[in-house]
């Protein structure tokens, strides 16, 4: 689909009934079962804003009166699905507010800020993007162009002194899925990001954006261009650091700074054009803002576990303009102190070697011990900082791409990462590490409808479940399987980015400003005794969506059966397989019933995370126990379960049904839910036994992994 590019804008009315059709199109797809690529018609739009802003008014309008409309249809119904089109509407709103550079009228905004504060009423999470998007609304409407220049600042990482917020985002890539040529391909697509910014600085276009909404109509856009072009660039600098000091200003005093502020941007705009040597046209054409430009994108193939934390290592080094940098990393320290045996040593370039010196600092301040703990209350959906502090740490974006194997590696490396951190806290001090998912897959798409349960039997059934609690992360994110598919084996162009290449990081950047809202999939720790040639040994582990366990002298027979037709696997009476000892607690209501047994003649055991997002009550693993002879096929429903094999056999287990995760020679595996190290401050901090008791009464103890979506999931 391509966008319309009119040269006439469309007269009021003719318009906001063009964008009723296209909001009312964008609604009707996310239900359609269509095989047609979703998330053409969300883009279509953000193109049509783009090419003719104009329209954001009156696009606004029309998300207004779709608000209305489902504010009207909640009232007489309790269904949830009735409440399934608000976070569409909710993002396309905060999503036009922060790209138009059109003057919004503050009535609109008083009307939008009333009709989210009644969506308010809603049962979470539907509530909670609501107040995300009624707070960014609000700062807008008192401080216009705000939220295009913190977005642009910290995408950007443009130097200043009052708005130090930085970002960076990481895309890794699993080489199990991508092939050389998809790698490739993707790596220009995303990286051509790099040059597809606009001529004028950055900081030029945070002046002309701010500027421009704040001042509205007082403002003649193009004369401004000009004279900032004109304006060397220590005038710019000046012009630029003023701007943000005096957006900030007028976030932290309210709406009682909003005069001041537009008194400000006027003095800052006449300055500027009184600067200027150069000779401006009188005639101004309207808006002079170019589109949000496009973060810089790092994008790599994830091979070894430890790229993870060596890149957030080298994010939280790099930079030495955070004020409190030496308080809180100790690296200054280590620069500035006069210690010989520092000197002698030559510095060091790796990362991680740099952290491994933590050890040498064991008192830490009051306010570092519960950071880890305040990081878990906010992975949580709806959730506010604790601390407004917490807003000036820098963000560390990480997408992953690939299918359930890649979840599970990020899985490991997010429990490394929170155990580091729990002896020696230093990432988290100055990252808040944001995750992200998009699936991709080597296997060729199949004809079966989407909904179709098979999906859930490949390797995207982690895909399949954010689809199932975030319908539009299926439409937006989901969708991009089959394009990033058709793309491999195309050679990559880096000199002319197609629509496509748009149409590709159009959808990360949207994925990465809107998908705030984390869905927490449950870990699972698994402790594994094995034994070979006589040495003993024990492995620990975790999984977050399968796991998978067979007896090695029985793979053929199990593969021979698979192909046999059903009829003659039941008229048979031979018996295979191996007894193993098993012990479990019964998910119940009193979490108390043990069971212990045998599973007999099994040759496999299967076991699959269920979440709770989907169970509606709580989180337990699906246990398998598969046998040939299909009448002594067992399922049980545990969240704690120890396995044994007897008859000195042994299993082959593979987690997160990734081959490269498989272990050998296994007599025993005891599977529990993963403990957050974390939110185990009792054996490193000193903490008040009042708030202890507390922590331990309401805060889940369990480590789950957060991935951002557009909606989130409370339990």
């Amino acid at each position: 689909m391509v966008y319309p590019k009119a040269a006439v804008a469309l007269s009021t009315v003719d318009c906001e009934s063009s964008l009723h059709n296209n909001v009312q199109a964008l609604l009707r797809e996310m239900n359609s079962q269509s095989a047609s690529p979703k998330g053409m018609l969300r883009w279509s739009l953000q193109k049509k804003l783009e090419s003719d802003p104009s329209c954001s008014v009156s696009l606004i309008r029309v998300l207004l009166k779709e608000l209305e409309k489902k504010l009207k249809r909640i009232s007489t119904t309790s269904k949830s699905q009735s409440y399934m089109h608000v976070i569409p509407v909710l993002h396309t709103l905060y999503y036009v507010v922060i790209q138009s550079g059109a003057t919004i009228p503050t009535s609109l905004y008083q009307t939008v800020y009333e009709c989210l504060m009644k969506l308010l009423i809603l049962p979470s999470p539907y509530s909670a993007v609501a107040l995300s998007t009624l707070r960014s609304i609000k700062m807008e409407m008192i401080t216009p162009g705000s939220l295009y220049q913190r977005r642009v600042i910290a995408e950007q990482n443009l130097r200043n002194e009052h708005f130090p917020l930085q970002e960076k985002v990481f895309v890794l890539a699993d080489p199990a899925v991508f092939s050389v040529q998809l790698e490739a391909t993707i790596r220009a697509e995303l990286e051509a990001s790099s040059y597809l910014r606009k001529t004028p600085t950055m900081e030029k276009n945070v002046v002309l954006r701010v500027l421009q909404t704040g001042l509205g109509t007082t403002c003649q856009s193009s004369r401004l261009a000009q004279a900032l072009e004109a304006s060397e660039d220590h005038m710019v600098e000046k012009c630029f650091q003023e701007v943000v000091l005096a957006v900030e200003q007028s976030i932290k005093h309210g709406a009682g700074g909003r005069a001041n502020y537009l008194n400000k941007l006027q003095d800052i705009y006449r300055d500027i054009l009184a600067a200027s040597k150069e000779d401006i046209t009188t005639a101004d054409h309207g808006s002079a803002c170019g589109t949000m430009p496009f973060p810089e994108i790092n994008f790599l193939l994830w091979r070894y576990d430890k790229d993870l934390w060596n890149l957030l290592a080298d994010f939280a080094l790099k930079d030495r303009r955070d004020s409190d940098c030496s308080e809180d990393s100790g690296t200054e320290r280590h620069r500035k102190e006069s210690d010989s045996d520092d000197r002698e040593q030559p510095q060091d370039r790796d990362p991680t070697s740099a952290f491994s010196r933590r050890n040498a600092f064991k008192n830490m301040k009051a306010a570092d011990k519960l950071t880890l703990v305040r990081e878990k209350i906010e992975a949580f959906p709806g959730s506010s900082p604790v601390h407004k502090e917490d807003s000036r740490r820098h963000a560390a974006r990480v997408v992953v791409m690939g299918d359930d194997r890649v979840l599970g590696r990020l899985a490991r490396a997010y429990h490394s990462i929170r155990e580091r951190e729990s002896k020696h806290l230093l990432l988290m001090k100055k990252l808040n590490l944001q995750l992200y998912y998009i699936p991709v897959t080597d296997v060729q798409p199949s004809h079966s409808p989407p909904a179709s349960s098979r999906q859930d039997e490949g390797r995207l059934s982690l895909a399949s479940l954010l689809g199932r609690v975030d319908p539009w992360y299926n439409s937006n994110i989901n969708s991009l399987q089959a394009l990033i598919s058709k793309l491999d084996g195309k050679r990559s162009d880096r000199s002319k980015p197609s629509q496509q290449n748009l149409f590709l990081l159009d959808t990360l950047c949207y994925y990465l400003r809107c998908g705030t809202q984390p869905v927490n999939l449950p870990l699972y720790s698994v402790k594994m005794s094995l034994s070979s040639c006589g040495v003993s040994s024990v492995v620990e582990e975790l999984f977050v969506s399968h796991l998978e366990a067979d007896i090695p002298e029985f793979r053929h027979i199990k593969e021979k059966w698979s192909k046999k037709p059903a009829a003659r696997r039941r008229r048979s009476v031979e018996v295979f397989g191996a007894v193993i000892s098993v012990s479990y607690t019964k998910v119940s209501l009193s979490k108390r019933e043990a069971v212990k047994g045998v599973a007999p003649m099994t040759y496999g055991v299967v076991i699959t995370s269920e979440q709770a997002a989907v169970t509606s009550g709580e989180d337990y693993l699906t246990v398998r126990f598969d046998s040939v002879n299909p009448g002594d096929n067992t399922v049980i429903q545990t969240q704690n379960i120890s396995i044994r094999t007897m008859e000195r056999r042994t299993l082959s287990v593979c987690l997160d049904k990734d081959s490269r995760r498989t272990y050998t020679d296994v007599q025993r595996i005891e599977i529990s839910p993963c403990l957050d190290p974390g939110c185990s401050s009792r054996s490193r901090f000193s903490v008040s036994s009042e708030r202890e008791r507390l922590l331990s009464k309401y805060l889940d103890k369990v480590l789950s992994l957060p991935i951002n979506t557009f909606t989130g999931v409370t339990l």
